[in-house]
């Protein structure tokens, strides 16, 4: 037999040698963007989520105190009786029945207002950014508040504004400062938080808030009123809207939110405007998110209609006044000698003054190492910022908690009081 000779075995292929294909860089980043820091309080809130941090730095209401059970059951009701509705598209402006009910809400409250003269947003957050694209060029003045809102200082800086801050007291901004700088830097809006402001907790007087509205309409001037804490009152007697004023109410932007009153979860918010900056938000909010989320405003709506937000909101208020009162009660101990802070009539927030020798950006990680924490003041500057400042929410810990976060807070600074009292710290006397 004759055997037939093995077939050869291929040779394995030789690797094409890899070929250098030239690449270019994607395009840059808008500048917008790139000159934009991110938000401090949402890069400490990152560092400080362990559970053993008492944490004073957040802007977040208590979680105990919502009324899960109640806004549970407007969303089965919803979902059961409504479900093609809740589930589909909506119109832009927000659903009727919700706008309604926050029409009848805002007259009840000194402010006649239809229904139709309201445009739902995703959080009141949204109502800032959808202004910005109503109102600001690039190269535009903003007035702000001295401190301020530090996530309106975002938008109106994501919008490439111009910001600048208008001196102020106790009482809020200087009303004669305020009109040196319209007059000066012919601004396109002032921007304030007239009650239990973010982040100092003080609120605008009545006298006050007269005279802005008449620099507003003296000078020609946008007055936008955010209010998201103004229901969370301790005591004092409430201080009527900037926007109800008479000469103001064609020229001021009402802002308000569920956030802190009912759950900031459901990211529900209003702005209240003259017709036609409101159509112009409108057009502003389609090509943002086309709408708010549906069944989040019909939820919204059937709670209004089902329970007593009213009643609800007097029964988170008495649990922040006892833990203002148990903040308040332990601050002289844990701060240095010479420091100052304000004593918030409602709200979330009191704001801290540390003798000037004291920088509460530096002090920051030393504090986290003892598991509390708070926010530097710095960023709520538009301008020179005062860095001996701190904010402290005292709603989101129970009144124990509060009292040892306090102590912890002083352990921490113990040793920079230390320092700076024989003079060997690098700001010391």
């Amino acid at each position: 037999m004759t055997l037939a000779a093995p077939a050869p075995v291929p040779a394995a292929p030789v690797p094409a040698a890899p070929v250098s294909v030239p690449t270019a860089p994607v395009p840059p980043l808008a500048a917008r963007v790139r000159s934009a820091g991110g938000s401090p309080v949402r890069d400490i809130l990152a560092v400080t989520a362990r559970p053993e941090v008492i944490n004073f730095a957040g802007g977040l209401p208590a979680p105990e105190l919502f009324d899960a059970e109640g806004i549970a059951a407007a969303y089965r009701a919803v979902l059961a009786e409504v479900p093609g509705q809740a589930l589909q598209y909506a119109t832009t402006e927000g659903e009727p029945a919700l706008r309604a009910a926050l029409a009848e809400r805002t007259t009840a409250r000194g402010l006649a207002t239809e229904a139709d003269d309201l445009l739902v947003t995703t959080g009141s957050q949204q109502a800032l950014s959808l202004l910005a694209t109503a109102l600001l060029e690039p190269g535009d003045t903003v007035l702000v508040e001295d401190p301020c809102y530090l996530a309106a200082l975002q938008a109106f800086g994501l919008a490439g504004a111009r910001v600048i801050a208008v001196p102020g007291d106790g009482d809020g901004p200087d009303p004669r400062a305020l009109e040196e700088l319209v007059v000066r830097e012919r601004p396109k809006l002032f921007y304030t938080v007239p009650t239990f402001q973010n982040p100092t907790g003080r609120t605008m007087s009545a006298a006050r808030r007269i005279a802005v509205a008449e620099v507003a309409g003296r000078c020609g001037l946008w007055i936008v009123e955010d209010d998201p804490y103004g229901e969370l009152r301790f005591e004092g007697e409430r201080v009527p809207w900037i926007a109800a004023r008479e000469g103001a109410r064609d020229r001021t932007v009402l802002l308000g939110s569920f956030s802190k009153v009912m759950a900031p979860g459901l990211r529900l918010g209003w702005l209240r405007a003259p017709a036609a900056l409101r159509r112009a938000c409108t057009v502003a909010k389609q090509a943002a998110d086309l709408h708010t989320p549906t069944v989040n405003q019909l939820a919204a709506a059937r709670y209004l209609a089902d329970r007593d937000l009213d009643a609800h909101v007097r029964r988170v208020a008495g649990a922040y006044r006892e833990r203002r009162d148990a903040m308040l009660a332990g601050l002289a101990d844990a701060l240095p000698a010479g420091s100052r802070w304000t004593r918030p009539e409602g709200g979330m927030f009191l704001w801290v003054r540390l003798p000037a020798a004291y920088d509460t950006a530096e002090l920051l990680p030393e504090v986290v190492r003892h598991d509390v924490a708070y926010v530097p003041g710095a960023p709520f500057y538009a301008g020179a910022p005062d860095r001996s400042t701190m904010r402290l929410c005292f709603v989101t810990q129970t009144p124990e908690e509060i009292g040892e976060g306090l102590r912890r807070l002083g352990a921490a600074l113990l040793p920079a009081t230390a320092v700076r009292a024989t003079g060997r710290g690098r700001r010391g006397r």
